[in-house]
């Protein structure tokens, strides 16, 4: 890269050259053995010591595998590993360790590790009391342009090399090509080809499709049956019939411009409306209550194999070495009163930076709910827009679409498109001060960066995408008043009044585009941008496909794109907030569980074709669980219980109906002796004396040949001694409304408690593996060794009759095990 000033101008050109003779200089860094020893032992790697002699699956198990083969990577391809029994590697016992070949004892991803331990901490400078050490500074500094490990050969074509494991190319071919997007996922070879970090995610994330693939169906059944039901309702039909809806006259739902119009204008709305408010979704709704805790104690379970076959079960905090940058600040040393040992600490705080840090995350939530005050008052002004103008009647051009196009469905599209690109635009700002906030507070590991960096960015996204759905869901059309008393927002703005139908079809919408949007945009960013720059950077530098045949292979990396040091930390997020939708606001769109799944199914194979193909390799790194994400879907599982619980509630039509149904519709409020949804409409709908609007919400626009309006409430006619005050129906509604929501919570809860409980996290034939390691380990690691050197001493009896006292020599007690 080379910058060139320009002369006569207040800033500077940058330009970047590729030249064919760039003076560009690789170092190849190897690990002789017993480094690789040396550091085996300090990064406590676990080694094989002895062949598995337990069976982990039942003897049923051969029967389904014969059915699932079909769907498992080539087994000629991709060789199943021997299972071992696994101990903390130490250097002084290599003849208790299955080394069968030392070049390929230690794993490539162990070797990348402890390659990358070495590099992070190597010193280069010491400037006063001040020491820089860390391939990190060098490469933010720009003596080196990168340093990552080598593939081991081009993705798309094997190596000719005998000695070559290909490992690359069969990853390609058996994971991310798009043949074989039907294919369970390797994940003993991505474990073993990227380490065990990207393979838990890869594992989690497949395990989440699979589990989706149940809501799926059951989502997609529910929508069938509120599609094939929506011509058979009874409410809908009301709307719809010019005798009953036709004749209904509404009030207007703004002051002054708006106008008179008649409620069959949402006859399709209110159709529409039926596919998803419905007692299927109330079903559905309580079934991914149940669903939600099943994969996450399913999780635990399949995470406990996980941890167990990738030797990462005793992977503790403490055994995590500090970052780099953290031992570059932390100049000083102070004693650890618990191991008496020196430890470095910064003269800064920690309490100090916490507060700075959440300080700054409070201002950044204040700014996102400013900007769904903002969206909020647009749509209270595009709502007055739209309803000017798509109730005007000279409009000709709108007729096709009248019926489908009502002031409320414009309002909320346009509003919905605006909180995407609003969305998309604080994520982006928010990014850059959550890194900023994190390296400030100083973490000491990199589990401890991630998970506050997690925190942060999760509590930032769930205000950010989840804050205009909670708005419709429980504030849009709540407290709206009467029209000849609304209520008003910042004393100007009146507030937004749901359809007829209610808000759920809003809420349907907003789901819908939020999820595509954020969908379509992060594959964008995921499959384009890396091939457009690895594109770009080949035709700046002349350089074709067909030109890496004779190019080595540390140069053939370098051409490709460096992945961020948070890249995985991203494809986390992507998933918990689509994990999300799926659950918190499910009872509005049972379509959601399918279209998460058929993302999903892309996602997969587009981040395992974007790392194998468009990416160097990343450094390995070790990783036991999905880490602070398990915990926050833990909460969102707990919290999508009561949201669901309170759509159905206060956001669907649902409740109501049931209340019009068994007390309302029958003698004496009807003269009706058998229950029917028969003149439900009319009963939801109350009576306004258009006399009675204050001048501030007079519509300009006479009335023609009418005297009242209807608007939605159950509020008492004028005339009535009580006149517009709440009715009866109101209170039972709304006793109705508490006494579901208490008992369906508790039901719920007590099902996913019993769940949880009857579950176990850890399998039971994974147990017994781990006892039987641990044991093995101290029969052959310890107690060998103590056997070994009590032969080699008699006790002092027998020296004192010998006559002489035995000295044990140095190697002796050197071997002698404390």
């Amino acid at each position: 890269v080379t910058k060139c000033y320009k002369k006569g101008r207040k800033r500077y050109k940058f330009c970047r050259s590729y030249l064919s003779n760039e003076n560009l200089m690789f170092v190849k860094v190897h690990m002789p053995w017993d480094v690789l020893c040396t550091y085996a032992e300090v990064l406590h790697i676990k080694l094989p010591i002895q062949p598995n002699d337990l069976s982990s699956r039942p003897s049923l198990w051969r029967y389904v595998s014969c059915v699932t083969k079909p769907f498992y990577p080539d087994e000629k391809l991709i060789h199943k590993e021997t299972d071992y029994f696994t101990a903390p590697f130490e250097k002084d016992r290599l003849e208790y360790f299955c080394i069968k070949d030392r070049d390929i004892f230690f794993t490539p991803a162990m070797r990348s590790r402890m390659a990358f331990y070495i590099l992070s901490r190597a010193p280069y400078e010491i400037r006063g009391s001040i020491k820089k050490f860390g391939i990190t500074k060098l490469l933010d500094s720009g003596v080196y342009k990168g340093a990552y490990p080598l593939h081991d050969c081009r993705f798309n074509v094997e190596s000719i090399e005998s000695d070559c494991p290909n490992e690359r190319y069969l990853l390609f071919q058996e994971w991310a090509h798009p043949k074989s997007f039907y294919k369970m996922q390797p994940l003993d070879l991505i474990r073993k080809y990227y380490g065990e970090k990207i393979g838990i995610y890869f594992a989690w994330l497949g395990f989440y499709t699979l589990m989706l693939a149940v809501a799926a169906v059951v989502g997609l059944g529910c929508f069938i049956y509120g599609y094939k039901t929506q011509e058979t309702s009874t409410w809908s039909k009301e709307v719809c019939d010019p005798e009953i809806g036709g004749k209904i006259v509404m009030c207007p739902q703004c002051d002054k411009d708006c106008k008179f119009w008649r409620l069959n204008s949402t006859c399709e709305a209110s159709k529409k409306l039926c596919i998803f408010d419905n007692f299927g979704t109330l079903v559905f709704a309580v079934f991914m209550s149940i669903w939600v805790t099943v994969f996450l104690e399913l999780w635990k379970r399949y995470q406990a194999e996980l941890e167990y076959e990738w030797d990462t079960v005793e992977f503790l905090e403490q055994e995590e070495p500090p970052r780099p940058e953290y031992e570059a600040k932390c100049i000083y040393e102070k004693k650890n009163p618990i191991t008496g040992e020196t430890v470095p600490y910064s003269t800064c705080g920690k309490c100090f930076r916490l507060s700075i840090g959440i300080g700054t995350v409070i201002f950044w939530i204040m700014l996102i709910l400013a900007s769904v005050v903002a969206i909020t008052i647009y749509r209270l002004a595009a709502f007055f827009a739209f309803s000017t103008k798509l109730r005007t009647e000279d409009l000709k051009e709108l007729e096709p679409l009248k019926e489908y196009v009502t002031p409320q469905m414009a309002t909320a599209v346009t509003a919905s498109l605006i909180s995407v690109v609003v969305i998309m635009i604080l994520n982006m700002l928010y990014e850059r001060v959550a890194i900023w906030i994190t390296d400030f507070e100083l973490p000491r590991t990199r589990t401890e960066y991630e998970n506050s960096l997690t925190l942060k960015m999760f509590l930032f996204q769930f205000v950010n995408y989840y804050s205009s759905c909670f708005y419709i869901a429980f504030a849009k059309g709540k407290a709206v008043g009467f029209p000849g008393q609304p209520v008003y927002l910042l004393g100007k703005y009146r507030n937004e009044e749901c359809d007829p139908g209610g808000c759920l079809i809003e809420l349907t919408t907003q789901l819908s585009i939020i999820m595509g949007g954020k969908a379509i945009w992060n594959n964008i960013q995921e499959v384009l941008f890396p091939w457009l720059k690895n594109l770009y950077a080949r035709h700046c530098s002349g350089q074709s496909v067909a030109s890496d045949k004779g190019c080595p292979r540390w140069e053939q990396d370098y051409r490709l794109q460096s992945i961020s040091k948070l890249g995985l930390f991203y494809e986390y997020l992507e998933m918990v907030i689509q994990f999300g939708f799926v659950t918190l606001f499910v009872a509005s769109f049972p379509l959601a569980p399918v279209l998460a799944l058929v993302n999903n199914l892309f996602e997969i194979r587009v981040d395992a074709w974007k790392i194998t193909t468009q990416f160097r390799r990343m450094v390995p790194e070790k990783a036991s669980t999905i880490g602070a994400w398990q915990p926050i879907l833990q909460g969102i599982a707990i919290l999508a219980v009561a949201t669901n619980t309170m759509i159905i509630a206060f956001t669907s039509d649902m409740i109501p109906r049931l209340v019009y149904y068994w007390a309302f519709s029958v003698y004496p409020y009807t003269e009706n002796y058998s229950n029917t949804m028969t003149g439900y409409i009319n009963s939801t709908l109350s009576i306004f004396n258009i006399s009675d609007f204050s001048e501030e919400s007079r519509p300009l626009s006479p009335a023609r040949n009418i005297t009242t309006c209807r608007y939605r409430d159950f509020r008492y006619p004028p005339g009535h001694p009580r006149e517009y005050d709440h009715t009866v129906y109101y209170w039972h509604v709304i006793a109705a409304k508490m006494a579901f929501i208490i008992v369906v919570e508790h039901i719920v809860y007590l099902t996913k408690f019993i769940l949880a409980y009857i579950i176990p996290d850890v399998p039971y034939a994974v147990k017994e593996q781990i006892k039987r390691e641990k044991y093995l380990t101290q029969v052959i690691l310890h107690e060998t060794n103590l056997k070994l050197v009590t032969k080699r001493i008699k006790s002092p009896e027998d020296e004192l009759q010998e006559g002489t006292i035995h000295k044990l020599s140095a190697e002796e007690l050197l071997d002698f095990d404390d």
